[in-house]
């Protein structure tokens, strides 16, 4: 389990829609891309207390979600409202006043950081309606196939977070491990991945991540300047990792799960279950040992 280093993969799966045209721009609202999606799993019978509810999941209907942008939730400023499969968006890191759980005030979409998965699964919900098919084989078809990937990794959701898509029930992915879910990986298809991002996008001289979507990755999130798109955390002014090159990156989950990308020195490492505390100390010392 790599925890929040899926989100890597899912703004890569966006990333790839962006090339192939069919997401315009980054900065277009999410709200035209996504239909009402029906929500496999609702039941054919509904309780009279029902009547009058929707049917359909519109997880960009309310008037401040139309405002939002993909860039927005790539960036995790979008301060996205409601709840989806079950868990509303404040439930994820809650303020400790529960006062203010449902009564906080909504901020203007690109104003605050916040990291909160669901609205990173309201991403993967909404990158699946462009799609039409499971994220994940777009994942295998357009990276992890071509970077010579295991057939071992999973990338999976929760158990209700099914939708009927073009006449089939097709599982919306989880973009993290809040809840379960997420990206099941070995640390080779995770160095793989990173190789990918070191060589911005190309592998074995094909470009599979256009160079500009790996650009805008790695520009800093006005919010939150260590931060470009999901899950990209950056060194801006060595911040994050002190000892590291300031253009150094690494894409990050919980445990700590970490791929550090270097391209001062051409280097990739994966680290798995490390302390957070820890890693610029063992950053450190693997650049240390590098030859001058």
């Amino acid at each position: 389990m790599t925890h929040s280093v899926t989100k890597s993969f899912l703004s890569t799966v966006v990333g790839l829609a962006v090339d192939q045209g069919l997401i315009t721009s980054v900065n277009d609202t999410v709200a035209p891309y996504v239909p009402p999606i029906e929500w496999y799993g609702q039941p054919l019978m509904r309780a009279a207390d029902q009547l009058g509810e929707p049917e359909l999941l519109q997880p960009f209907a309310t008037p401040h979600n139309r405002t939002i942008t993909w860039d927005h939730l790539l960036r995790q400023t979008s301060d996205w409202e409601g709840t989806l499969w079950g868990k509303p968006e404040w439930a994820d890191r809650p303020s400790t006043n529960a006062a203010e759980w449902r009564t906080r005030p909504r901020h203007k979409p690109g104003s605050t950081y916040e990291y909160n998965d669901v609205r990173v699964n309201a991403l993967a919900l909404a990158a699946t309606s462009v799609w039409r098919k499971p994220l994940p084989e777009v994942l295998k078809t357009g990276i992890m196939d071509p970077i010579g990937a295991s057939s071992t990794w999973r990338w999976t959701g929760y158990r209700n977070a099914w939708i009927v898509l073009d006449g089939r029930p097709v599982q919306s992915v989880s973009g993290g491990g809040h809840w379960g879910g997420g990206m099941f990986i070995n640390a080779y298809d995770m160095g793989r991945f990173g190789l990918l991002t070191l060589h911005k996008g190309n592998w074995d001289g094909k470009q599979l991540l256009s160079e500009k979507w790996v650009s805008q990755a790695r520009t800093p999130t006005a919010a939150q300047p260590t931060y470009g798109y999901m899950n990209w955390f950056l060194n801006t002014d060595k911040k994050y990792l002190p000892s590291a090159p300031e253009t150094a990156f690494t894409h990050v989950g919980n445990g700590t799960n970490i791929i550090y990308v270097d391209p001062d020195h051409d280097l990739v490492m994966v680290v798995r279950w490390i302390e957070m505390k820890a890693i610029d100390g063992m950053v450190k010392t693997v650049l240390e040992a590098l030859p001058k």
